[in-house]
């Protein structure tokens, strides 16, 4: 039992997702209706002798296992062999060649000369020119899938990813680039010919390389993608009519009916075989959520409470919609699906959001009749909801938004009408104000996302506007008793949002973030050097220890401050990680210059917050330390600030405050340039341009 409980305890998330997710489809299937269905007997060549068959469910016309096998013989057939080409390969061939051509040249010609020497630069540079040629369009490995093709017989080549289509006749192989060194050289004048030909022969070797696993990956993805089927019958659509002849067409689509109502409802013990089918659906359209999730947003997969928001969300417009098909089917189209993708746009990103709503539109196709045009509406104004919503700053997108969605829904209901009647005679009128009233509704996304935020405790970017505006109550105050610091605060966001902006993440989490780091430093301003006029420094009058105290309190200050201002923790995080655990190197200098004892304490010098834990909060360490940093130079040049950059952040790097950040060396270098070229940008210095 104590071992039970340790495994419960250890893997308590992952049971929680279980959890979740199994809670999500009992509750889901709980939601559809039960209903029964029918089959018919059948025979190819023979009459249909009942009446009018129409499809009851969407279901897939299957191929015949013939037609299956024919279309992946022609794959295979077809398929184009997979090639790589190996630089390294060639950088170190033609090393080889350059020490291979001086020694060979050094044996022929030990006493060198005028005559010898003007000769070996020549043919040296002959010798590396051919080479170069020749590897550069490349040396193809021999194999059995290109072994008697056609020379135009067309390959792909990958190149650092990147895969570029060639015929053969566009490579060497060993021969035919031992014929063009021959060639290339006979051709030319004035160089040792024998010795280039024999240093090249002994350098060249294939550097176009079949790779297999590529191949075989394309093959399979090829294969993968044959479609099992020639197409859909919607529900509706009439299958066949009484008296008419089953012809071997009509017969393959009334085997994938037969098939498919096999599978839904079975021979017996209908409602639970129904309810079986049900849970299938229901497991796969949620499967296909997690799958997603942990394939493309990891991040979100490993928050449970993350998982939760999105699956309550899900069930919630699967709910509404339940209660609506059953108890007042007339105002279906009253119901505001929208607010889904409003919701996770506002918490996640756009992709997620189109996602989300395309599960809750196929999950809900299942419950609503006329389940084609009722998906098809709902996800053209769903997708037209998140591209005006792909920057969700101002709350008055929620108006124009919802202009969209009744345009939308009006635009496509008269299509609809135009297509199933030829006329718009027999339009209802009232959905039109269904639809008005649907995007009415919408506008509820608004206090239902401020509702979430505090339920969740997440922060959304309509509420990262509200915060990094500079007229906010606590900023304003920050201004009056700290103006100098900040003006740092205000250089620091303008740099934070343009580095995220160029490495990629959440450009106004890290602007906000940055507006706000610095708020503890509000109850002692005049100790921090961006405040102080008049040339006096308090610090003078404290001893290191009692200085670095109050340097390291303005973290737990502004902690406080945030707190009882009741900012979001993804802005207080800012707060607690934008000087990590670095040392106060000033003080910390000072003490040991001026203490008997050698052994001073390193904790009385160093901040004890968190070290950054995201792109964002590292850019606004590494920003904030740069320009605090700078105003200390004693001159504002290319090289002092080139330097400067390099070492903060190196420092940084060194003392691994980016160890639990999913930040790159990669961004880390594109960072510096950056700084480097803003810094410049801010103290007005011209890029000194090369001399010739």
């Amino acid at each position: 039992m104590k071992k039970f409980f340790n495994y419960l305890r250890k893997h308590y998330s992952e049971i929680y997702k279980i959890f979740l997710f199994l809670v999500a489809v009992v509750f889901l299937i709980g939601l559809f209706p039960k209903q029964a269905t029918f089959k018919y007997e059948f025979n190819v060549g023979k009459p249909w002798m009942h009446d009018d068959l129409i499809a009851l469910f969407d279901f897939a016309i299957e191929k015949t296992d013939n037609e299956i096998k024919s279309e992946r013989e022609a794959i295979l057939k077809d398929i184009k062999p997979y090639f790589s080409y190996d630089k390294q390969i060639y950088l170190l061939n033609r090393q080889t060649l350059t020490d291979m051509f001086d020694e060979e040249w050094g044996n022929k010609y030990p006493k060198p000369n005028k005559a010898t020497a003007k000769l070996k630069d020549l043919s040296k540079q002959k010798c590396i020119e051919i080479f170069d040629t020749v590897f550069l369009r490349g040396i193809i490995e021999l194999n059995h899938l290109i072994e008697n093709k056609a020379p135009d017989y067309s390959i792909i080549i990958l190149t650092d990813n990147v895969a570029v289509d060639k015929e053969l006749d566009d490579l060497f192989t060993i021969n035919t680039a031992s014929d063009y060194i021959k060639n290339e050289v006979s051709n030319s004048q004035s160089v040792e010919a024998d010795l280039i030909i024999s240093v090249l022969n002994a350098t060249i070797l294939q550097n176009v390389i079949y790779d297999e696993e590529t191949t075989e990956k394309e093959k399979q993805l090829l294969l993968d993608n044959i479609s099992l089927t020639h197409g859909m019958i919607q529900n509706g659509e009439r299958i066949i009519s009484k008296g008419e002849l089953i012809t071997s067409d009509k017969y393959i689509v009334l085997e994938s009916l037969k098939k498919e109502y096999e599978s839904q409802f079975g021979l017996s013990s209908s409602y639970y075989l129904i309810l079986a089918g049900q849970a299938v659906l229901v497991f796969i359209s949620i499967l296909v959520l997690v799958m997603f999730l942990y394939t493309f947003r990891k991040d979100i997969f490993e928050d449970n409470k993350r998982l939760l928001l999105i699956l309550l969300l899900i069930l919630f417009m699967v709910f509404i919609t339940s209660i609506i098909v059953r108890s007042a089917i007339d105002y279906l189209y009253l119901l505001p699906l929208c607010i889904g993708p409003i919701m996770i746009r506002a918490f996640f990103d756009s992709k997620l959001s189109l996602f989300v709503h395309l599960i809750i539109v196929i999950i809900i196709g299942f419950l609503v009749p006329n389940s084609f045009e009722f998906v098809f509406l709902q996800l053209i104004a769903g997708i037209i909801t998140i591209i005006s919503i792909v920057n969700l700053q101002r709350r008055s997108q929620f108006f124009l938004t919802s202009v969209l969605i009744f345009v939308t829904f009006s635009a496509i209901y008269l299509g609809l009408k135009l297509i199933q009647d030829g006329s718009l005679e027999d339009i209802r009128y009232t959905n039109f104000a269904l639809f008005g009233g649907n995007a009415i509704l919408t506008l509820f996304s608004y206090p239902l996302i401020f509702i979430f935020e505090k339920l969740f405790g997440f922060v959304t970017d309509v509420s990262l506007m509200e915060l990094s505006d500079t007229n906010n109550k606590l900023l304003r105050e920050l201004n009056s008793k700290a103006p100098g610091t900040f003006q740092h605060s205000l250089q620091v966001s303008n740099i934070a949002e343009e580095l995220i902006y160029e490495i990629g993440g959440n450009a106004l989490l890290a602007r906000t973030g940055a507006l706000y780091h610095d708020i503890g430093k509000m109850d002692m301003p005049q100790y921090f050097i961006e405040n102080q006029r008049g040339g006096f420094n308090p610090h003078d009058e404290l001893t290191y220890e009692e200085s670095a105290r109050i340097i390291i309190n303005h973290v737990i200050k502004g902690i406080e401050k945030a707190k009882k201002s009741n900012l979001p923790e993804q802005v207080i995080d800012f707060i607690r990680t934008h000087h990590g655990t670095r040392r106060i190197e000033y003080f910390y200098n000072l003490q040991q210059q001026n203490s008997l004892d050698d052994n001073v304490d390193d904790e009385l010098f160093s901040y004890n917050g968190l070290i950054p834990y995201s792109k964002e909060t590292s850019v606004v360490m590494m920003a904030d330390s740069v320009e605090a940093a700078s105003r200390s130079l004693k001159a504002y040049d290319e090289k002092s600030i080139s330097k400067l950059v390099d070492q903060i952040i190196d420092d940084q790097v060194e003392s691994k405050q980016f160890a639990n950040s999913n930040i790159t060396f990669r961004d880390i270098s594109r960072i510096k340039k950056i700084l480097k070229k803003k810094l410049l940008n801010i103290y007005h210095i011209r890029i000194e341009y090369p001399t010739v």
